[in-house]
């Protein structure tokens, strides 16, 4: 990423704040599946911003790693942590994900929400557990204009074939995809 998306994501977070203690929940795409999100192993949270979804997933029982390019998010998402008493099982870092996937063990559960980097989806699959939930969303070129960070009808579905599909949809220039390892 280079550094002008840098700072202006720093912007964008600085700009909007710390997040609230009630916004903690899963993304909105994946609600309806709450029941199917683990409760206990690993979670990796991509692309993390503020870190509403990885709160989320450790007051559900995991222990969560979180990245995101933008140091003013990772700084609010950790104060979320604190705030929400769970900071001793999340480790957010500033990771610019353009450059791979860091290392690190299975994961139970990875959360990709409004973050596409073709390149990540080999590691991405590589990194789930066996039996591990992948609930991915990007900006979609269905039913908005095409766009470099948009993924084409299709994609998402396609790039993780061989997971088990669970649910997927594109509409509204938005796609998303809930799969199974």
């Amino acid at each position: 990423m280079t550094t002008k998306d840098r700072v202006r994501w720093d912007e964008i977070y600085t700009s909007s704040g710390p997040p609230r203690a009630d916004a903690v929940g899963p993304p909105a795409l994946f609600a309806d599946f709450e029941d199917l999100f683990p409760t206990a192993g690993q979670a990796l949270d991509l692309a993390c911003g503020q870190g509403l979804a990885a709160v989320w997933l450790v007051r559900r029982g995991m222990a969560v790693r979180g990245f995101d390019v933008s140091a003013v998010a990772i700084g609010h998402a950790r104060d979320l942590a604190r705030r929400s008493g769970v900071e001793d099982r999340c480790r957010f870092d500033v990771v610019d994900l353009d450059q791979g996937l860091p290392s690190g063990p299975p994961a139970n559960v990875i959360v990709c929400h409004r973050f596409r980097d073709r390149r990540l989806d080999r590691a991405i699959i590589g990194r789930l557990a066996p039996g591990g939930l992948l609930a991915i969303s990007a900006l979609s070129e269905v039913g908005a204009a095409p766009g470099p960070f948009r993924a084409a009808p299709g994609e998402l579905t396609s790039a993780f074939a061989e997971l088990e599909l669970i649910a997927a949809d594109e509409a509204d220039g938005v796609a998303w995809v809930l799969a199974r390892r």
